[in-house]
């Protein structure tokens, strides 16, 4: 409870960091903004949490790619948020989703995997 907790915090203080830092530089989206990228991890990492995988190397291996392929090729909804929010919550966001996505697609692995 206390890592979805977490995650969700970082998710919040992701956005607001993320728009204060837009607002001071000028800039949108910045590549010196990582938050979003460490909540998205944080996301996709959280099936092996609750399934007992945590000391899985494999897994968390491929749940890190995961989170990249979901990050990078941005599917329909990735992509939507990332275009359609603005300021911190479009910078977060996209991310998220993606972390969600790579959670799906890793708690069915470890699923697969525990049978």
């Amino acid at each position: 409870m206390l890592y979805l907790f977490t995650s969700g915090a970082l998710v919040f203080l992701g956005i607001w960091a993320a728009e204060e830092f837009g607002r001071q530089s000028g800039t949108q989206d910045d590549g010196r903004i990582v938050i979003d990228e460490v909540a998205g991890q944080l996301l996709a990492l959280a099936p092996l949490v609750f399934s007992g995988h945590r000391g899985s190397v494999a897994l968390v291996v491929t749940g890190f790619v995961l989170f990249r392929v979901f990050d990078v090729w941005k599917p329909g909804p990735v992509r939507w948020l990332e275009r359609n929010l603005s300021g911190g919550a479009g910078v977060v966001m996209d991310d998220v989703l993606a972390g969600l996505f790579a959670a799906t697609a890793l708690g069915v692995m470890a699923w697969k995997w525990k049978t």
